[in-house]
């Protein structure tokens, strides 16, 4: 029998784990790679990280199998949990020397998502939560904001690395909010800006083409924290879908209807 608990215990642990060896990294001398796309940098320090978070779960779950970032799919029991991990969303700050990053664990047993875990380690912040039991940041519970009106929103958002094709009209998304008078930050980490709305720093979220080790934690204390996560259709939202609305839930609607209208707008146009 899963005990959630445990599995988000030893979640926890392995992202502490991992938050210190980034933060011995962050600021010095280290290989940085690129993989597929423009700017979508690698450093020694996602490798490491994620090493030690497989390690360290496998010390307590020794037939659970993986999907993280840079090692794949590992494992194919599908019968036993899935760990889905993410040892450095951000990686692009983390190279940079900018202290906007994360790591980002989730596990997931037949398609439902038991618990994660987003942990900044500059500024200190364990963002958790488990199937049922709310969510919290460094053991005080959290909440989505209160905030009803789109006008007066603080929002978030994130771009591809290949926006420069405007990839499901991205691009034209992000006009239609911000030639509102909207304010939109940018901050590099899907996982960051993920737990920045469960704990009501920002009322919503939105991107596409992220992937299932961006998103898998940040759905789970959304969701326990009061908040809402859809595809823009309000279609309900699996990780490999491609594009993802996060909200405090009140704001919800009017945001996935200026999503769709921008994405009619362009295919009107073109």
């Amino acid at each position: 029998m899963l005990k959630i608990e445990e599995l988000l215990h030893v979640a926890k642990e392995s992202a502490l784990i991992a938050g210190k060896i980034l933060l011995e990294g962050y600021g010095t001398s280290f290989k940085i790679m690129n993989k597929e796309g423009k700017n979508n940098l690698v450093t020694e320090y996602d490798f490491k990280a994620e090493k030690a978070i497989i390690e360290n779960i496998k010390k307590y779950y020794p037939d659970h199998i993986f999907l993280a970032e840079e090692s794949g799919k590992t494992g194919t029991n599908t019968e036993t949990v899935r760990w889905i991990i993410d040892p450095l969303d951000g990686t692009v700050n983390f190279a940079h020397s900018m202290p906007i990053f994360s790591v980002s664990i989730a596990a997931e047993y037949q398609g439902e998502i038991l618990c994660g875990v987003i942990y900044q380690p500059v500024l200190n912040e364990l963002f958790y939560a488990s199937k049922g039991n709310g969510a919290f940041m460094n053991d005080i519970k959290i909440s989505v904001s209160e905030n009803p009106d789109f006008e007066s929103a603080f929002l978030v958002t994130g771009f591809p690395y290949n926006v420069n094709t405007n990839p499901h009209n991205c691009i034209d998304h992000f006009v239609s909010i911000i030639q509102r008078g909207i304010p939109i930050r940018r901050l590099g980490s899907a996982a960051v800006d993920m737990a920045y709305v469960a704990c009501g720093r920002f009322d919503g979220f939105w991107e596409i083409n992220l992937n299932p080790w961006d998103v898998a934690a940040g759905i789970i204390i959304v969701e326990e924290a009061g908040g809402k996560v859809t595809q823009y259709d309000l279609e309900k939202y699996k990780i490999f879908d491609d594009s993802i609305l996060v909200t405090n839930g009140l704001i919800h609607n009017i945001i996935s209807v200026d999503l769709m209208n921008s994405s009619c707008k362009r295919c009107n146009d073109d």
